[in-house]
């Protein structure tokens, strides 16, 4: 079972554990709260029958990962992946996947490290481009809804889980025909192994101002959105990334219906744009891209 050390706490390393499956063009794929890196396996599963190598890891305080109390800020995330970018000597030709928060990881490694040996981005359920509100981001979500949301984080993390995952998957629209009982209840058992720290931290972590990272961006990005999501709605994130123009290069295709978890719910749609994303040269994207956008 591979890991590899980050840092350390009171003397015990932080851990991250990770897997590497395949050969070929590698894809990085970094999952969401409160998930782990198994829950990219409906992807992984369509990245490996096309002779792509997929390399998935937990997130620290997340999955197999080391539960620390320190380093749920962004920078410390993006150094993580950077981390395990140069472990496994990944530079050249790397395709950088994020749902959710792991979108804040791949636009923050863009932001601070370039796109050396990184040829494509894909974010799904995108976080950025800021979700608080402010003076000068009237287009975010009001503080105190980040407030409860943590007070229900703290008073209960299992029933907010409960809540937290019910919305995450649509799941009265869902069930049974595009999410099954079982996989929510699995998905709820990874989250219940979370650490409880980590649970509470990465609330925080969401509020991150990313403006400044996106037009470092020099690199194609596919950005897939359900237009059922109610964790992070269509209209606050990847609509303003493509209407504001704030990443240079961007194609955004729209799931109708799709919940924030659209990469489990509508796997076939996600895969569908992913594959043709990954399949087409940055010049010729556009017109490859117009079928996958009527998904």
């Amino acid at each position: 079972m591979p890991f590899i050390n980050v840092g350390a706490e009171n003397g015990a390393g932080i851990q991250l554990h990770y897997n590497d499956h395949g050969a070929g063009e590698p894809v990085v794929l970094i999952h969401g709260y409160p998930s782990d890196g198994n829950s990219w396996e409906r992807q992984e599963r369509a990245l490996l029958a096309e002779g792509y190598r997929c390399i998935t890891y937990d997130r620290r305080g997340f999955g197999q990962s080391s539960q620390p109390s320190t380093g749920f800020d962004y920078d410390s995330l993006a150094a993580d992946l950077k981390a395990l970018l140069d472990h496994l000597s990944l530079d050249q030709d790397v395709v950088l996947v994020g749902f959710s928060m792991g979108t804040g990881e791949v636009i923050r490694y863009l932001g601070a490290y370039g796109s050396a040996g990184v040829s494509r981005a894909v974010l799904i359920g995108a976080i950025a481009p800021y979700l608080l509100q402010t003076d000068d981001n009237p287009k975010g979500v009001p503080a105190d809804v980040f407030e409860g949301i943590k007070q229900a984080a703290f008073a209960d993390r299992y029933a907010f889980f409960d809540s937290f995952l019910g919305n995450v998957n649509n799941a009265e629209a869902t069930i049974p025909g595009r999410l099954s009982d079982a996989a929510l209840r699995a998905s709820l058992q990874v989250a219940y192994g979370s650490g409880p720290y980590a649970t509470l931290a990465c609330i925080d972590t969401w509020l991150t101002d990313f403006r400044a990272d996106l037009p470092k961006i020099d690199i194609p990005v596919l950005a897939v959105h359900g237009t059922a999501d109610r964790v992070l709605p269509l209209e606050v994130t990847t609509a303003r990334l493509r209407d504001e123009r704030l990443i240079a290069d961007l194609t955004v295709v729209e799931i109708a219906d799709g919940p924030h978890n659209v990469a489990w719910t509508h796997a076939d749609e996600v895969n569908a744009a992913l594959l043709s994303f990954l399949w087409t040269e940055a010049p010729d994207r556009a017109g490859t891209m117009e079928a996958a956008s009527r998904l």
